[in-house]
């Protein structure tokens, strides 16, 4: 495990599997590769049993495998987030291995940018399609599970959004992933009143500047298949560090790393947020304020 996530979170728990999450069961979508996969291995770490979803079953095995060398428990369920099968393959899946489920984490995503004025239709209907729609399917199919009367709803129970801080001021080249990234606010607040009187808390995360490939220089050449299209992926000349770029408006200076970002996540669905419901946390280093 990085050294970075160490010191984030190791002052929370000593040993894997006897931490914040102890004994609970988390969905995470999009966890095979940058925050979704710190978010992993440190929900695994604070001690939940995590199932890692991702569109690459090979990044989601191999997340899955690092968290079981660690000693933790977790199992790999690959596929489109936007598939019409997709929620029920996750939740059978989940309710098949553990009976249960504490804390979804949608996290799964992309950006397709565009000039408002050059934005075809695909490119509106897709980013809209995995940012609200799938999240939203993810969720009502949860149901269920998270909607229960009773003493069985004293667990902890949780569902984090991810947003960005695209989806708060609006970004150049963004229309769309601005727009899908609003809506996920809006339904995270209905969410959060809704299911309130189920103990279920509901918040989201917006965040900046984090280090992955998608704030990577575009010209380093990552890419994302979208119904058979290939869509170039990062900042056009992004350069970290250097104040003309990305991090000249923030006030620290720097981007996030994938942990630190992880870090606000554990806190949204862990107890230490336990009266915290219907909030968009802002992870930004001080930008936007």
């Amino acid at each position: 495990m990085a050294d970075r996530l160490s010191q984030v979170s190791g002052h929370l728990s000593n040993n894997w599997g006897r931490g914040l999450l102890n004994g609970e069961v988390a969905i995470i979508t999009g966890a095979g590769q940058g925050i979704g996969r710190s978010v992993a291995l440190l929900f695994a770490k604070e001690g939940a049993k995590v199932v890692v979803s991702d569109l690459d079953a090979v990044k989601a095995q191999s997340v899955v495998d690092e968290i079981k060398q660690a000693g933790g428990d977790a199992i790999a369920v690959s596929g489109d987030v936007g598939a019409d099968d997709f929620p029920q393959k996750v939740i059978e899946a989940t309710i098949k291995k553990y009976g249960k489920i504490n804390h979804i984490v949608n996290n799964a995503g992309f950006t397709y940018d565009r000039m408002l004025h050059t934005t075809p239709d695909d490119a509106w209907d897709i980013t809209q399609k995995i940012h609200v729609r799938a999240p939203f399917r993810l969720i009502r199919a949860a149901a269920p599970y998270f909607r229960i009367k009773g003493e069985g709803n004293k667990e902890n129970r949780s569902i984090t959004n991810v947003s960005s801080t695209s989806g708060l001021h609006g970004n150049v080249g963004q229309a769309n992933y601005a727009a899908a990234k609003s809506a996920v606010i809006g339904l995270t607040k209905t969410i959060c009143k809704e299911w309130g009187a189920f103990g279920v808390r509901a918040n989201t995360v917006a965040f900046g500047y984090v280090l992955t490939r998608l704030t990577a220089a575009k010209e380093s050449g990552a890419t994302i298949e979208i119904d058979g299209k290939k869509v170039a992926l990062g900042i056009p000349g992004a350069k970290p560090g250097v104040s003309a770029g990305p991090t000249g408006n923030i006030p620290l200076g720097r981007g996030a790393t994938p942990d630190e970002a992880a870090a606000a996540v554990l806190f949204l669905a862990s107890p230490l947020a336990a009266f915290v419901s219907g909030h968009t946390l802002e992870v930004t280093g001080g930008a936007g304020i």
